[in-house]
């Protein structure tokens, strides 16, 4: 489970937005009255694949300013991204519901994210202990595998 880098400043445009507009769904920064609809969703879609997204999309929210997306279709959140939420500097976590992937949902909200990064000045993003989505952000973004990078030799290696 490796970490991998995004050059922001040579990472390939992403925007989605006509799909997005098809497919009925919104992308928008989540906001502190967001909060408790963004952690149920997470608790209830990934809960039991991640304990600790719950509190990473907290923090997030809670960031000024806060640095998690959701992606929003008929009132009802169908998908979450955030960065700066276990490090500054690192995307994730995220996650699209299971019904509503392959619809370009999760690709949207990972631009919109890294778009926020480069704004903020980063120049390079780090995608946080990537289980089986490595060709995903290869093909996404153009971001490689940082060799040697393990999460015992991360942020993630203090974790309870």
């Amino acid at each position: 489970m490796p970490d991998m880098l995004v050059k922001l400043h040579d990472m390939p445009e992403i925007d989605l937005s006509a799909r997005m507009s098809e497919e009925g769904v919104v992308i928008k920064r989540a906001m502190a009255l967001d909060k408790c609809l963004v952690t149920e969703y997470v608790s209830a879609h990934f809960g039991t694949y991640c304990a600790g997204w719950v509190s990473e999309c907290e923090r997030a929210i809670f960031n000024t300013p806060p640095s998690c997306y959701i992606a929003v279709k008929d009132s009802q959140i169908v998908g979450f991204a955030c960065y700066d939420a276990s490090a500054p500097g690192f995307f994730g976590p995220t996650g699209v519901s299971e019904s509503m992937q392959g619809k370009g949902i999760g690709k949207a909200l990972l631009g919109r994210c890294l778009e926020s990064m480069k704004e903020k000045g980063y120049a390079y993003a780090i995608i946080g202990y990537v289980t089986d989505a490595v060709a995903f952000y290869e093909k996404a973004v153009n971001a490689t595998v940082i060799e040697g990078a393990s999460p015992d030799k991360s942020v993630y290696s203090n974790l309870i």
